[in-house]
Order: structure tokens, then sequence, then C-alpha cells
């Protein structure tokens, strides 16, 4: 019960009484118009990591993880400042869109959150990756997109702080680390776009081991395939990563790294 008050009243005390842009510190407002226009999806693309590992699907971010994007998405994963999930929910909701949901064809689209463990839940009061999912959903809706988060993955052994590791101790720690929920696949009745959300990617690790849990759980295609289409959406990607293109893709997709 302390935990929940702790947490609503940093949500509220944000609100009420900021003491600096999240981003830069200037100012008394909780994000200030240059950092919010950092945010605002305009650049969102393709990114590919370099390597890139086998099994990540086409993944789009809405901008470089860098500078006043970095101390956002620090801010609200690590410390607790709650109110900038509108923000990055609205970025993550372009790099949606940038990956093709709501576009010719339609469909519902199910957003579904990298999960954390509990205990790292516990730490910072609360899930960073679903509570973006959530906001990100919610601004789709409201764009006409019928998305929906559904948290159908789930931890099934304990990994290690994925910080300062590198990109080969990152798949082996993740290897076989997620599962799908018990009737997981109901999702693939309704939804033509499979969209596995997380607030920032940099070896691709993640997201190569929900690709491989999911497609075990036999939900989503890849790209182009028969069925609906399992992609990768993020708010932030390492600046270098975005443009990276395999043979044949065009300026709109990007080939997997199958």
């Amino acid at each position: 019960m302390r935990e929940w008050w702790r947490v609503l009243a940093g949500e509220l005390g944000g609100l009420v009484l900021p003491v600096g842009c999240a981003g830069c510190g200037a100012g008394r407002a909780v994000l200030c118009g240059a950092c919010r226009s950092a945010l605002s999806g305009a650049g969102a693309g393709p990114v590919r990591p370099s390597p890139c590992p086998a099994g990540l699907p086409v993944v789009h971010a809405a901008t470089a993880y860098r500078e006043a994007v970095r101390a956002v998405v620090l801010a609200h994963k690590e410390r607790g400042a709650l109110p900038l999930a509108a923000v990055l929910g609205a970025a993550l909701a372009a790099a949606v869109r940038a990956g093709g949901a709501g576009g010719a064809g339609g469909g519902g689209v199910a957003l579904v959150p990298v999960p954390s463990a509990r205990h790292r839940v516990r730490a910072r009061g609360h899930d960073p990756a679903r509570r973006i999912a959530l906001a990100a959903s919610a601004r789709l809706r409201r764009e006409g997109v019928p998305a929906r988060v559904t948290p159908v993955l789930r931890l099934r052994r304990a990994v290690a702080d994925q910080a300062g590791l590198g990109a080969a101790q990152r798949r082996e720690n993740l290897a076989g680390a997620l599962e799908a929920r018990p009737g997981a696949e109901r999702v693939t009745g309704w939804a033509a776009r499979i969209v596995i959300v997380d607030d920032l990617v940099t070896t691709g690790s993640t997201l190569v081991e929900a690709a491989r849990a999911l497609r075990a759980a036999g939900i989503g295609a890849a790209a182009g395939a028969t069925g609906a289409a399992l992609v990768a959406a993020v708010v932030a990607a390492p600046a270098d990563s975005f443009g990276r293109r395999g043979p044949g893709a065009t300026r709109t997709d990007q080939k997997t790294c199958e």
C-alpha cells in the first residue's frame, strides 16, 4: 500500500509541481516543447542493429536514442516519472504506424509488450513497457486504428540484468527465457498485425527472443508471409541503426535478419 501511494504521489506531483523538463531540465514543465518535438515520431522509420541477429523481425523506431530522448526514457523507466508515459506512448504509436498499422488493408493491431521481471516491476513501482503500450494503443484507437494491448508473453526463467552485456552475452542470457501464456494463440483470430513493443532496441536480442516465443506458440508470421504479420516497434533506437536496409528492401520496409 505504501508503494502504491508513493507511485501515485509521484505521478500527481509531476503534474502539479514540475521541477524541470525531464529531457533537458529547463523550465518548470514535465516536458518542454523542444524535447516533446524530439519524441513526436516525425522521423519514425525502420531500424536494423549491426550486427543484425538472426530471427529479428522488421523493427520500426520513433526516434534516435540520445540526449533528451534518453533522459526521458530513463526518467519514466527508472525514476517513476509516470506522466511521461503519454508522450512516450505517442512516439511508440508513431513507430507502429510507420510499420504499416492502419494502412491499406487495415485489420486489428495487437501490441505485445516485452515483459519485465517481477522483481524489476516491484522495484520500479510499475511496468514501463506495458504502460507505454497502453498509452500507444489509446493513441492509435483515437486515430482510428483498432489496437489493443495483449500481454501474452511471460518470463519462464530468471535472466540477468542486460546492462553492460555485449550482444553475444545478451543472446545467451535471453535464449529460451520467454514463453507465450496459455491461450495466447487466440490473438490471431482478430489481429492482422502482431507488434512486439518495447521502449528501446539496442542489439535486438530481446525482440528476437520475444519473436521466437510467439512463433513457437503459432502466433504471427514473418513480414510478407501468410497470416498475421509479426513485426516490432520501439520508442527509440541508436541513431546509426536508422536506414540500414537489406538488399531489395524498400524505403518503407526492411528485411528481417532471418
